[in-house]
């Protein structure tokens, strides 16, 4: 949920390249920085980083001029001074009527305040009509279970949902996986909410929810999760998305769900918690000609295939694809495993089935991967998933899209011994993601994602992932939370002692 004319999720891309451009500008600009001081600068701004290196302008005095539109919140927050990630005062202003966590207050870390519900509400008070739209456009229920409705969802998110600053990437959620992320159990139909232009019928804007068990520390909500706020790129002066935000919050209000979740890579009032994107090549050549990837100073691409190789054969004794008579077990060992966060799902056995269990007679497209390891004892020991999310490669004269796996969920045995062993714990997992790199490569996908959250921290570096230029910023609505960790340090680097405290993923 985030203002409609900047993207919504921030899954950016390897930042190399922008960074080694943006350090040149910056130290012509600013002769007495060392170049330590520099990166660590981009190190905290990959969004400034891909500000200046794309920059047409020969002027050094360009990336002063940028600086100076930034204060230090905005550096550590990981905003560029336009952009994707700009402060937009006009959402601010939005956000400041609704119950949300605002900037300056109960920001001591070492007061934390009591937790819980910030407006108290009954579904009694709730409106029960739709607020009105401005003429020429209607509200509309979109029914996911007809192809038609389904396709026009599919169509309008393809033209004009997330993309980069520079408009070379778009994500393209296929049918299936819109399926898959917007009708778990208990999906509600009108929680898919739509608007219509009245006179051509078609479908302009969109936002969905989802229902979700959130557990915040040691309160499980009753919540929902919001996604795929996308509104038609013509009508984005219309300021649409304050519109979209109020209804859906006034469905999920009628069911009675006052509380919600959502994800941003734009910082609006106020983040939870925030993680940085990672990204490891597997077909580089493939990434490095669609610009997703740099060619380092100094490297060349036979250096950088070899770098980026993956194994032969998978080496975890017992691994093998989840079949559907293991959710029970992989139900019990991820929430288990989910129970060390601050910040986490709970799922009963029919989300395991929806969301970690690959059933062919459900979705033509295959949506998700989870390999589970089967110890002597017929117990499972270990799982861990990945799922499939291209992005459209924008005007390319051969590729025309990139086909990236993210990281999903995770647990293993190791992680939950009474007095856990760190070294243990990051063996195991690196021996996992390892082997899901096998599965990554076997079944074509040109690069790996993953956030800074859980215990990825454990083992991104090991397995080559990384960190690009997309932050990931966690919201809770009508939710007050102390801060949480989000797997990186003040200075937007792995936090490699503190980990986080987010055991959450997002779609």
């Amino acid at each position: 949920m985030a203002e409609e004319s900047k993207p919504v999720k921030g899954k950016g891309k390897d930042n190399g390249k922008d960074k080694e451009k943006a350090a040149k500008k910056i130290q012509e600009a600013l002769g007495g920085l060392s170049n330590d001081q520099v990166n660590q600068l981009l190190d905290l701004n990959p969004a400034l980083a891909s500000e200046l290196s794309s920059s047409s302008s020969s002027d050094p005095n360009a990336a002063v001029e940028a600086l100076k539109r930034l204060n230090l919140q905005d550096i550590m927050t990981g905003l560029a001074s336009s952009g994707k990630n700009v402060k937009d005062m006009g959402a601010y202003k939005f956000w400041a009527t609704q119950p949300v966590q605002k900037f300056g207050e109960d920001e001591n870390p070492d007061k934390p305040f009591e937790e819980g519900p910030i407006k108290i509400q009954t579904v009694d008070e709730i409106p029960k009509e739709p607020s009105p739209l401005i003429d020429g456009f209607e509200w509309a229920t979109l029914d996911l279970t007809k192809d038609e409705e389904l396709k026009e969802v599919y169509e309008l998110l393809n033209g004009h949902y997330v993309e980069d600053d520079e408009a070379m990437f778009r994500f393209n959620y296929s049918p299936s996986i819109l399926k898959w992320a917007m009708m778990p159990p208990g999906w509600k139909k009108e929680w898919h909410r739509g608007v219509r232009a009245t006179q051509s019928r078609r479908l302009v804007a969109f936002i969905a929810a989802i229902p979700v068990e959130l557990r915040v520390r040691d309160k499980v909500i009753h919540a929902s999760e919001v996604n795929f706020l996308c509104i038609h790129k013509k009508l984005r002066a219309k300021r649409l998305a304050p519109v979209l935000i109020k209804e859906i919050t006034r469905l999920c209000n009628l069911e009675g769900v006052f509380q919600a979740i959502y994800t941003g890579g734009i910082v609006l009032p106020r983040p939870v918690s925030t993680c940085r994107y990672y990204h490891r090549a597997i077909n580089w050549p493939k990434l490095y000609d669609v610009g997703f990837s740099h060619l380092p100073k100094g490297s060349r691409p036979q250096h950088q295939i070899k770098k980026y190789a993956t194994p032969e054969s998978t080496k975890i004794k017992g691994l093998r694809e989840m079949q559907k008579k293991d959710i029970p077990a992989v139900q019990k060992l991820l929430t288990r495993y989910l129970a060390k966060y601050q910040l986490a799902a709970e799922f009963d056995d029919h989300e395991v089935e929806h969301w970690l269990w690959h059933n062919s007679d459900d979705t033509p497209d295959r949506v998700v991967w989870t390999y589970v390891v089967e110890g002597p004892h017929k117990e499972i020991t270990d799982f861990i998933s990945f799922y499939c999310l291209e992005s459209s490669v924008i005007n390319h004269p051969i590729h025309n899209n990139v086909r990236a796996a993210y990281l999903f969920y995770y647990a293993t045995e190791v992680g939950l011994k009474d007095e856990v062993d760190r070294a243990e714990l990051k063996s195991r997992l690196n021996e996992l993601v390892t082997d899901s790199l096998y599965y990554c490569k076997k079944y074509k996908f040109d690069v790996y994602n993953a956030l800074s959250l859980m215990d990825n921290g454990l083992f991104l570096e090991e397995q080559k992932f990384g960190p690009g230029d997309g932050q990931l910023h966690y919201y809770l609505f009508n939710y007050k939370a102390n801060p949480i960790a989000g797997g990186v340090d003040k200075r937007n680097r792995l936090d490699l002692e503190g980990l986080s405290g987010i055991g959450k993923t997002q779609i």
